[in-house]
């Protein structure tokens, strides 16, 4: 059975707001907790508080940028997160872009040939001290045949946003039976056509103007028309599930019959329409409606 989970932002929770917030997620019986990373709190020291605060919730990485972090304390961080959870850490690892690279200083390079000698190296880093009981799954972010096939190699699963079902039955392919695919789907509660639709163009924005998303979506017969001037309704209602409960939830099912194992949750709130500084926030409504354990905290 596909598992739900949901891949949130923290930075508008205080500390002691954050972790009330988490566990009233491990308490709707959620299965994984994806922290993203961009100028905020750091990533690996906030999954490991939040782990330490919570029992059951697995709390991940989604995603730590492989070209500012040496692979050595990756390997580190890998190995000590799991191990002081007791099991619910999963490493996400992605190439990032270009022009979110650059500006840190950083030197670009060709983004398989990177990830493949970055997840080798992991795998050989010296590691002293106590171990985990199973080391932590490594998932990486991966939209093309390229990094799919660096994950068939040398990773436990992948991914995926901004992606079609149909995408996703193409990654299943060529990963096997065996690896998982972790489905980002942005979500909105809002049965309104536009305003549903507005709120997910707040949220994918960024993905609209990068080439890497174009060339995924051109492959299920998108093209230009549908990525520029903010998305067309046809390419936003691919990538996204908006309605009610039960629509979102038969829109989640597609993904799954595509071979997704695991579907992530973003909920956009569908007042994000009209304010973008609620993009970022929580939509509760949404995740007790969504609830695997039917939403009683």
């Amino acid at each position: 059975m596909t598992t739900l989970s949901l891949l949130a932002w923290t930075e508008h929770f205080a500390s002691a707001q954050l972790v009330d917030a988490v566990c009233e997620l491990e308490r709707f019986g959620y299965h994984e907790l994806w922290l993203p990373e961009r100028v905020g709190r750091e990533l690996f020291s906030t999954c490991g508080y939040l782990l330490a605060k919570t029992s059951s919730l697995r709390v991940s990485c989604g995603i730590a940028n492989i070209y500012v972090r040496d692979a050595d304390a990756v390997a580190q961080g890998r190995q000590t997160l799991a191990e002081l959870s007791a099991d619910r850490f999963s490493l996400g690892l992605g190439v990032s872009h270009r022009d979110l690279i650059e500006p840190r200083g950083h030197t670009w390079e060709a983004p398989v040939k990177k990830m493949r000698a970055y997840l080798e190296r992991i795998q050989s880093a010296p590691l002293e001290g106590p171990a985990p009981t199973t080391p932590a799954p490594i998932i990486i972010a991966a939209h093309g045949q390229g990094l799919w096939g660096v994950a068939a190699e040398h990773t436990d699963g992948i991914l995926t946003n901004c992606l079609l079902p149909e995408t996703v039955s193409r990654a299943r392919a060529a990963l096997g039976p065996d690896k998982q695919i972790h489905s980002l789907v942005r979500c909105v509660l809002e049965e309104d056509p536009q305003r549903a639709r507005n709120a997910v163009r707040r949220t994918v924005g960024l993905y609209l103007g990068l080439p890497a998303y174009h060339r995924a979506w051109a492959r299920e017969g998108f093209d230009e028309t549908d990525w520029s001037n903010g998305g067309s309704d046809r390419l936003i209602d691919a990538l996204s599930a908006w309605g009610n409960a039960p629509q979102i939830s038969a829109r989640l099912a597609e993904f799954e019959a595509a071979g997704s194992s695991h579907i992530v949750m973003v909920g956009v709130p569908a007042e994000t329409a009209s304010d973008p500084h609620l993009a970022k926030h929580w939509d509760w409504d949404l995740l007790r409606a969504l609830a695997p354990n039917g939403g009683r905290s």
